[in-house]
């Protein structure tokens, strides 16, 4: 049977700089580099950088793919977003895990399929997937069940390890969410029992009027602070940090 791997990785909070793509260069010369992204499959030979390291330096989501069944995916938040301490609660084991580096939490997904029966193309499964992160950077923690969920089903726990706190709208998946729980192929009557169980989502959605005043309730020197981080910096973490407490400031 012919091999098929695939590698997708994605810059979202700053693009690359020409020196870094430059450096990625050097390790394919036929993937498709650009600011924000490196793409590549490979049919006969294999990829010759380093995913961790990658992720470390260069980059804030990864997806592997190949057709004997192997699925990966790799977010990365700063962890002043999420906290790692919180994450590992859920994703503690060998098919959904944590690590710290260099003020980034690093989230890893691992999914096996021994029969390797599917021939999945990666091209838009990322993407399709990425606003996950965005999620969890908000401080929503239903990607991370879904993780606890994928260790369950794997086998992974046992009577003594304890159950995380049940995230509210387990029922009310975002279309990124459902195609993480597919990704990591989580048996749809686990993901049911879960929702039965999970309290309704609320509406955390900021409205114009809303916003407008909880903005006006914020300290001048802050708002300050926010803006020039953003100009100057692209520095969205404060801004995140602050949504995380919406609506209770």
């Amino acid at each position: 049977m012919s091999e098929y791997q695939y590698y997708e990785f994605q810059a979202i909070d700053r693009p690359l700089g020409a020196k870094e793509m430059s450096e990625l260069r050097a390790y394919s010369t036929r993937a498709l580099i650009t600011t924000t992204s490196f793409v590549n499959h490979y049919e006969w030979g294999s990829f010759k950088g380093d995913e961790d390291l990658w992720m470390e330096k260069y980059f804030d989501a990864f997806l592997y793919l190949a057709n004997w069944g192997t699925h990966v995916l790799k977010l990365s938040l700063p962890s002043r977003l999420l906290d790692p301490a919180i994450a590992k609660e859920y994703c503690g084991g060998d098919r959904a895990f944590i690590r710290e580096k260099a003020g980034k939490a690093i989230l890893t997904y691992v999914s096996e399929d021994e029969e390797g029966s599917e021939w999945d193309e990666g091209e838009g499964q990322l993407s399709s997937m990425i606003s996950a992160r965005a999620e969890l950077a908000r401080g929503d923690l239903r990607a991370l069940y879904l993780g606890w969920l994928h260790r369950v089903q794997s086998r992974e726990l046992d009577g003594k390890d304890v159950e995380p706190p049940l995230p509210p709208g387990i029922g009310q998946l975002s279309a990124s969410l459902e195609s993480l729980a597919s990704f990591l192929r989580v048996d749809r009557d686990l993901l049911s029992v879960a929702a039965e169980n999970s309290k309704p989502l609320g509406d955390t959605n900021l409205g114009r009027f809303e916003a407008r005043a909880w903005v006006g309730r914020l300290e001048a020197t802050e708002k300050d602070a926010l803006i020039v981080d953003l100009m100057l910096h692209n520095d969205y973490v404060p801004l995140m940090e602050l949504l995380q407490g919406w609506p209770a400031r």
